[in-house]
């Protein structure tokens, strides 16, 4: 099942701005003879860190994780804003790294010679808190380097970059880690993200500064490895309604062009994707276009593909719509935590999901089903049967941020009652901490009509808002939550003003759940529709 949510191939040799209307943060990308391979965040979700391919830098799909679960066990829970946050990929003599950081945990390698099939199995390269936005570099003379900048949460301070040598391998670091350059004293505050890479014998490090909703993106270049490094802003909002364009990946075409990948902060969708060609003057490169008289760049909303050497016409895109005829779950999904024996099961092209305890508030259930908002206006339609509920089962669907609401319907004395209920999460600690949940109960469902249940979840941009006072016009998502025993004739359960999680963006999905420690019961998900 296929829907053409987000397109950015304009079909008439020119692409669009963003490449992704999705929240894949913090990229990273490489080219491998003919093939783009991007990575991207996924902090506590699971499986991790997803895969994107594609054969043009403008059309993607997700093809693989790195990773099935998180590692360490704290992650069996939601534990959000932690995990997996920027990761790199890197490509050396034959194997493919990726190296990512838990900024609780330490630094993590893990590595395959075939990214479509299994990866390794992580190693804490660095174990320890405090580094995060780790990047791998080879150089000429075989030796391998990794830079990373820190994260003051986790270690007291922010805005330095630090390099330290590497086993050529990469599964272990070598020597004394050196301070290469520290934003605080050069009006680069909240540096991070630094991206390692060698042209015409300077040692480049791409690096955004000045925070994600308002900053820019800085270069760094050096004659040495560990330096001293010199500045400069390639790229800033400027003119353009491309706010913060932030931390990413340079990449080359096998016809010699340069393009540059980041994301952009919209707020509740998350962080979004962006192509901005790159050029070069005097070894420094400019990221999308300058204007007459300024030597940085501003990124564009329009502009010709890359020429890639070929014409490809696949028009691709992450999956979302889903009717579950797979043995396995699609690539779209990911649970709210490391995913259990027993959750789900895969049968007469339905998705099962069996009642787990219920033993918080919805959302730090980990056992949601979730998957990422694909546009800034959509639709999705999931069909559910629910007549295989026990006595004190629950399922329903959730949109999930930090103000999260949902529509649960309950099996109560041979009833199926029906209830919109919103929360909250606090910030301001790791682990999950809420406020109580408000719960509004709807009519109620005969078990005849339980068979066929219809939700549909609708998000559209109503307007723009100011976060704070230098975080101006960004869109204001609204969320609508109505259902139907018939798909057709559908009651409002409820409304909110989205709101995106822990560093990520607002994601919607299903769950099942239930008031007994051991229950029979499960939810039968039809058929999940996506809709511009």
């Amino acid at each position: 099942m296929t829907s053409n949510i987000w397109r950015s191939d304009l079909r008439n040799g020119n692409y669009r701005n963003p490449i992704l209307y999705a929240d894949y943060s913090d990229p990273d990308a490489i080219r491998v003879g003919e093939d783009y391979f991007m990575i991207a965040s996924s902090f506590s979700n699971a499986p991790g860190l997803p895969l994107l391919h594609s054969k043009d830098l403008v059309n993607w799909k997700v093809v693989n994780y790195i990773i099935h679960e998180i590692p360490e066990s704290r992650y069996n829970q939601p534990t959000h804003g932690c995990g997996v946050w920027a990761p790199a990929i890197r490509y050396h003599e034959g194997t493919y790294y990726v190296c990512f950081p838990m900024p609780d945990e330490g630094i993590y390698m893990s590595t395959t010679t075939d990214p479509f099939g299994a990866w390794s199995k992580p190693v804490n390269i660095r174990p320890g808190a405090g580094w995060i936005d780790p990047c791998p570099f080879w150089d000429d003379d075989g030796k391998a380097y990794l830079v990373a900048g820190v994260a003051k949460s986790r270690i007291g301070y922010k805005s330095v970059l630090h390099m330290v040598e590497m086993q050529p391998d990469g599964m272990g670091l070598i020597g004394e880690e050196v301070k290469i350059f520290d934003g605080n004293e050069n009006d680069q505050e909240t540096i991070e993200g630094p991206k390692m890479y060698k042209r015409n014998g300077w040692y480049y490090i791409f690096a955004p500064a000045g925070g994600v909703k308002i900053g820019w993106q800085t270069v760094l270049r050096s004659r040495n490895v560990f330096g001293p490094y010199e500045y400069k802003i390639v790229m800033r909002q400027g003119d353009s309604p491309i706010n913060g364009p932030h931390q990413g990946a340079w990449v080359d075409t096998v016809t010699g062009e340069d393009w540059f990948i980041h994301f952009q902060d919209v707020y509740a969708a998350g962080r979004i994707t962006h192509l901005q060609p790159m050029s070069w003057q005097e070894d420094w490169p400019i990221i999308g276009i300058a204007k007459e008289g300024n030597d940085y760049g501003e990124p564009v909303m329009e502009y010709k593909k890359p020429n890639v050497g070929k014409s490809y016409t696949e028009l691709c895109e992450p999956s979302t719509s889903d009717n579950f005829t797979d043995n396995t779950l699609g690539w779209q999904w990911q649970w709210n935590a490391n995913p259990q024996k027993g959750w789900h099961n895969l049968k007469d092209n339905s998705l099962l999901l069996h009642a787990v305890h219920k033993n918080t508030v919805y959302g730090d259930m980990p056992n949601l089903l979730l998957q990422k908002w694909p546009a800034p206006d959509f639709t999705c339609i999931t069909k559910l049967d629910l007549s295989q509920l026990a006595e004190k089962d629950e399922a329903g669907v959730i949109s999930m941020g930090v103000k999260y609401g949902l529509i649960t319907f309950r099996q109560q004395s041979d009833k199926l009652i029906p209830y919109y209920i919103s929360g909250e999460q606090k910030y301001g600690k790791i682990l999950p901490d809420t406020t109580e949940e408000a719960e509004q109960a709807l009519p109620e469902i005969t078990l005849a009509q339980a068979k066929e249940i219809y939700v549909k979840y609708t998000v559209k941009q109503i307007g723009k808002q100011n976060l704070n006072n230098n975080e101006k016009n960004f869109p204001l998502d609204h969320v609508t939550i109505e259902y139907s025993t018939d798909g057709n004739s559908y009651q409002m359960a409820g409304e909110m003003n989205a709101v995106p999680g822990r560093w990520v963006g607002v994601k919607n999905g299903v769950f099942c759940a239930s008031e007994n420690k051991e229950s029979n019961g499960y939810a039968i998900i039809n058929y999940v529709e996506y809709h511009r």
